[in-house]
């Protein structure tokens, strides 16, 4: 066999000795020729160009998500089937993606892992850092011209600007029904296809949109999120 000589790690064959004596080294041999990413693998370099090419090859059978990574599917699919396999050694807590639950394990630990780089603000989750950097980003943000209303990103702008102008692009082809954005048109077809892809997990309802099952599902865990401020009742939505 062909030894390692930084590590006790031994290889049949010399090539994987190669290939794996770039942990040692660094090298990253595999180079983006759209932007200034490396990488140690063939394969991490092809998952990387989908984000250039747009190309999402793996696609959800029960709804119309694609995405660039077959991870990424596999874990979009507990969505469908409640699978939640990681579980919080905490307070037994399960989640649907190890992200999630590392998040969640920050509430017990106290940890806050992301920094401002401009003040010594710390955060638990990216989100929230994310929401922060918009007090110090204030003058590059993008201001409708039809409203108050204020963007991060110029795309979001133009897809707002569209309920201003009454723009709607994306016609339906089986009602008169036109949306301003692509998302929205998909979301409605399901109307005329009949596709419930959003399965309770606690009953046998299914739904064409999430935010539905959202709301479906406080009446099996008894969440009352919504208070009235005159009275003090609450509601399920």
């Amino acid at each position: 066999p062909f030894q390692c000589s930084q590590c006790d790690k031994k290889f049949f064959e010399n090539s994987h000795l190669t290939r794996h004596m770039v942990i040692h080294t660094g090298h990253k041999p595999y180079q983006c020729n759209q932007c200034e990413k490396a990488f140690l693998r063939k394969g991490g370099l092809v998952n990387h160009l989908r984000i250039h090419t747009g190309v999402k090859p793996f696609k959800c059978d029960q709804c119309d998500k694609n995405f660039y990574r077959n991870e990424h599917l596999v874990e979009h699919m507990r969505i469908h089937t409640g699978e939640k396999p990681y579980q919080c050694s905490h307070c037994g807590k399960t989640f649907s993606q190890n992200s999630h639950l590392q998040g969640h394990v920050r509430i017990h630990t106290g940890i806050k892992p992301y920094k401002c780089s401009q003040c010594d603000e710390e955060f638990s989750h990216k989100k929230d850092l994310t929401n922060h950097m918009r007090f110090h980003t204030a003058d590059k943000t993008y201001p409708c011209s039809y409203c108050d209303k204020v963007f991060l990103h110029n795309k979001n702008l133009i897809s707002h600007t569209k309920i201003h102008t009454r723009e709607t692009p994306y016609q339906c082809s089986h009602c008169d029904k036109a949306f301003s954005e692509k998302g929205l048109l998909k979301r409605h077809m399901k109307i005329h296809t009949g596709v419930k892809p959003f399965q309770c997990n606690q009953c046998d309802k299914a739904f064409s949109r999430n935010d539905h099952l959202t709301g479906h599902m406080r009446i099996h865990t008894g969440e009352r999120p919504y208070e009235c401020t005159q009275c003090g009742k609450s509601f399920s939505q």
